[in-house]
């Protein structure tokens, strides 16, 4: 049985590098996408995961396979098709963060009949986000299986990734990414998506209303201040980790891979019995793989193992 498996986008990201001496900008070719990213964080640190998408039939998409296969990832469920590798042209400023313009392709055309049913019914946990809901065939089959993996007995995590260039509307964005909110057991968003979700900025009233739809574990990213948890009524501010940023890129998808992959060394059912001072430990935990990759370019590429983040006494090392 996997731990984890993702469903979603895999692609590759354009990534800024610097800039030439003429002053134009330089870009390295960084193996991404989300869901892959959280399937490789938690692979990583020690988690079973695997994956399904689609890529095109073409150089980037055989690397992207290679890319889950080096790390540990079960890329039986990665599909190729006509359509060309997606990419995803990533500008980075001064302070270290994100612009994101998307060159779409097979990550869309992934289908319902192309999902490995079995996959879906041997997991502790389904994972997605929203990207893969911007268009169909890839919407249906993501939300399909959802349904299909609660159904057998899964986890459902969710994260509602919200990019402005891939909606038609910021109205049609929001409809679809609430709708899977009611499969959904473990959603991680950022502060700026909690409006979007919710239609309040305010953590604690936002994330009472996300409880009140059947979301059990609620985290909301607040960037270098850590997160903001809801669980079993309670909430608390978890604090970050301080570290000197080259990249914030795949910082969100490392610390939710790190929560799902410490919550899956629980046993079958990584919810049930959890503590409030175990899921703080946890978080801890994912604070610092969150901060490992912002020390570090790339996303995939800069995420830790397990091994970096302990010295050798087993005590937490810090990036």
């Amino acid at each position: 049985m996997a731990d984890i498996t993702a469903i979603g986008e895999i692609l590759i990201d354009l990534t800024q590098t610097g800039v030439s001496e003429a002053g134009v900008p330089l870009f390295a070719a960084n193996p991404g996408g989300a869901p892959a990213n959280v399937a490789v964080a938690a692979a990583r640190l020690g988690a079973k995961t695997a994956f399904i998408g689609k890529t095109g039939q073409d150089g980037f998409g055989g690397y992207l396979h290679q890319v889950l296969e080096d790390n540990g990832v079960d890329s039986s469920g990665l599909r190729t098709g006509r359509e060309a590798t997606t990419m995803a042209i990533v500008s980075v400023d001064p302070s270290g963060e994100r612009d994101f313009q998307f060159v779409r392709g097979a990550d869309c055309a992934l289908s319902p009949q192309e999902v490995d049913g079995a996959k879906l019914a041997q997991t502790k946990v389904l994972h997605f986000g929203s990207v893969s809901l911007t268009q169909d065939p890839a919407r249906t089959a993501t939300l399909s299986a959802a349904r299909d993996a609660r159904q057998a007995g899964a986890l459902v995590s969710y994260d509602p990734n919200y990019r402005a260039a891939l909606w038609p509307s910021q109205e049609e964005a929001v409809e679809r990414m609430r709708a899977p909110l009611p499969l959904t057991d473990i959603l991680k968003l950022s502060e700026e998506e909690l409006p979007l979700l919710t239609g309040v900025s305010d953590r604690e009233e936002g994330s009472r209303l996300l409880a009140q739809q059947g979301i059990a574990l609620v985290l909301i990213t607040l960037g270098a201040d850590g997160v903001f948890c809801r669980w079993q009524g309670k909430t608390w501010h978890q604090p970050g980790i301080p570290v000197k940023v080259a990249d914030t890129n795949g910082a969100g998808d490392t610390f939710f891979g790190a929560v799902l992959s410490r919550l899956c060394r629980r046993g079958n059912r990584p919810l049930e019995g959890l503590t409030s001072s175990e899921l703080k430990d946890i978080l801890a935990f994912a604070n610092r793989a969150a901060a490992f990759t912002c020390s570090r370019s790339g996303a995939i590429p800069a995420m830790p193992a397990l091994d970096e983040l302990f010295d050798e006494k087993g005590d937490p090392r810090l990036p």
